[in-house]
């Protein structure tokens, strides 16, 4: 395994990670999510865009 297709599959964990516990926190509701719950979502964003570009990295160099 190259240490590519280590980070994309960290990025992924961290990606499901964080959608996980926002969907979770604004499922509840309360102050957690009304200080937080944008942030989380803006989180998962930016981790979803990192992710996807080192796959695009990823099958640039070794296809």
């Amino acid at each position: 395994m190259n240490w590519l297709l280590i980070l994309i599959i960290i990025g992924v964990v961290f990606t499901g990670g964080v959608m996980i516990l926002g969907v979770a926190t604004m499922s509840q509701g309360g102050n957690f999510n009304k200080k937080h719950g944008n942030r989380m979502m803006q989180l998962r964003v930016a981790s979803q865009f990192v992710t996807l570009a080192l796959v695009v990295l990823y099958l640039y160099l070794y296809t």
